[in-house]
This record gives C-alpha cells, sequence and structure tokens, in this order.
C-alpha cells in the first residue's frame, strides 16, 4: 500500500484529507504531496510540534495536556478533531508521539498516538514500534498512518 494507493481510495470515498502531525513533522503530508494530483484530496496539513501549537492551532484543550500530556490517545483525538473542524475535509489524521531518543519508563521511546476524525467519529489507537532510532519511528508511523487511512476509507460511517 503506497500513498498513491491511500490518494485513490480518498477520491473514490470522495473524501478530503487534512492532517495534524507532531511526532513526524509533516511527513505523512509530504509522503501524499509527493504524488502528483494530491491536491484534488489532499486539503491541508497542520505541524503542531510544541503544545503551544496543538492548542493554538488545533484547539487541543490545555487541561487534556496537562492531564494525559502531549503523547496520549487524548491528545491524539483532539487533534483529529481540531484538523477536521478548521479544514475543508471530511477526514482528518493526527499522530503524536516519542520518536527518540529518550522517553520513560511510563512513556517509552517509540510510543506514538494515531487518531483520526471522520463523520461523527473520532477513532484512536497507540502503537509502540520500539526504540528503532528517530529516523526509523517516524517511517513506521508514516506507514502505519497511511495504513490506518485506507482502511477508514473502505469502512463506514
Amino acid at each position: 500500500m503506497t500513498a498513491a494507493d491511500v490518494l485513490s481510495a480518498l477520491r473514490h470515498r470522495g473524501w478530503r484529507l487534512a492532517t495534524a502531525e507532531s511526532c513526524t513533522g509533516g511527513l505523512i503530508a509530504a509522503a501524499l504531496t509527493e504524488v502528483a494530483g494530491a491536491s484534488d484530496v489532499f486539503d491541508r496539513g497542520f505541524v503542531t510540534y510544541s503544545n503551544a501549537a496543538k492548542i493554538d492551532m488545533l484547539g487541543v484543550r490545555a487541561a487534556t495536556l496537562a492531564a494525559h500530556g502531549a503523547v496520549s490517545e487524548a491528545v491524539a483525538a483532539e487533534m483529529a478533531a481540531g484538523a477536521l473542524a478548521r479544514a475543508d475535509a471530511q477526514i482528518a489524521m493526527s499522530v503524536t508521539g516519542i520518536a527518540g531518543p529518550g522517553g520513560s519508563d511510563h512513556k517509552p521511546e517509540g510510543r506514538v498516538c494515531f487518531g483520526l476524525a471522520y463523520g461523527d467519529a473520532v477513532l484512536t489507537e497507540t502503537r509502540e514500534f520500539g526504540a528503532l532510532g528517530r529516523s526509523n519511528v517516524r517511517a513506521a508511523a508514516v506507514t502505519h498512518g497511511l495504513a490506518m487511512l485506507m482502511a477508514a476509507c473502505f469502512a463506514r460511517p
């Protein structure tokens, strides 16, 4: 499955997409926009690396960040919902995680939280990619994010 496949599935579904990325720094948007003609389904991407950017650009609540931390499904959900509300799109994907190096016992390196907002649904998922190194964790997050988008194109709502 490639970014071109995801774009084709979005076209088939009649959806436009927005992304909200933290640890991937826009790599999902870059993968999609590397494909010629992506502009007919890719609306915009938000790179919200800092907590302040998550609050300012996506409407993530400071209370959610304080209670759960930036690397959490709660924040991924608010990032996806915020991107969807601020875009001309029918689906939004978010990603936030710890690419490394570093992490903690509570939030280890390689933990990445994803969010999808579409229709009335906001779905979240956490993946533990492990301490693969920064570039490899980010690449794994892109691959998984594209797979989640593909699956959403064939799901209902």
